[in-house]
């Protein structure tokens, strides 16, 4: 029984090499974050990382399922200082998605600084070969301009048959699809009532 002691007792060279690879190998998968280590350590530092940052919920602008995002920017507005976006993520407080974005939704951040990004109003004048910025009140009174003027000159009140049917056909509407129900219901309230028969959402296309 002794000498069977003895002999359990012991660790040959190999069965050391073989239990100092396995270690080796449990302690780099949690290195490289197939372990609890590598999320505690990025959740530690998430805070810091977003320290003073301020929070403004908003949704996606790229499709109709209209995810919801929290936009993290430093830079306080209210003592002049220019808000820089800092960080963008999903709200996982929202219905639509709970904090999950699509490939295009993660990449919020490098669209909001893209260099060609437009941020103004631009137009082309007749003739012209290049775009110009102009003012937003430019830009609004212009659109109602040729919208009015457009509508004067194409507006059917009544069809063939005599049956009034306050018709706008030469132009169209097209709204955007990350709204509120709210502001859908008003958009659609407003096209209709200017007789416009051409109208569609962003979502159907």
């Amino acid at each position: 029984m002794a000498d069977i002691a003895d002999t359990d007792t012991r660790i040959s060279r190999r069965f050391f090499l073989k239990g100092a690879g396995a270690g080796v190998a449990v302690t780099s998968l949690g290195a490289l974050g197939f372990g609890g280590i590598e999320a505690a350590y990025a959740d530690s530092i998430r805070p810091f990382k977003l320290l003073g940052t301020t929070i403004t919920r908003n949704t996606c602008t790229y499709c109709s399922v209209a995810c919801g995002i929290l936009i993290y920017s430093k830079g306080d507005i209210t003592k002049g200082e220019k808000a820089e976006v800092k960080h963008i993520e999903g709200d996982v407080d929202h219905p639509t998605n709970r904090g999950t974005l699509c490939p295009k939704g993660a990449a919020l951040l490098d669209f909001v600084h893209a260099k060609t990004r437009l941020e103004y109003p631009m137009v082309r004048r007749p003739g012209s070969d290049k775009f110009e910025r102009v003012t937003w009140d430019y830009a609004l009174d212009r659109i109602a301009r040729l919208l009015k003027d457009d509508r004067d000159k194409n507006f059917i009140e009544k069809n063939a048959a005599g049956v009034t049917v306050n018709r706008w056909v030469s132009s169209g509407f097209l709204a955007a699809s990350a709204t509120t129900n709210e502001t859908a219901f008003c958009t659609f309230k407003v096209v209709r009532s200017m007789g416009m028969l051409m109208f569609d959402n962003q979502a159907r296309v």
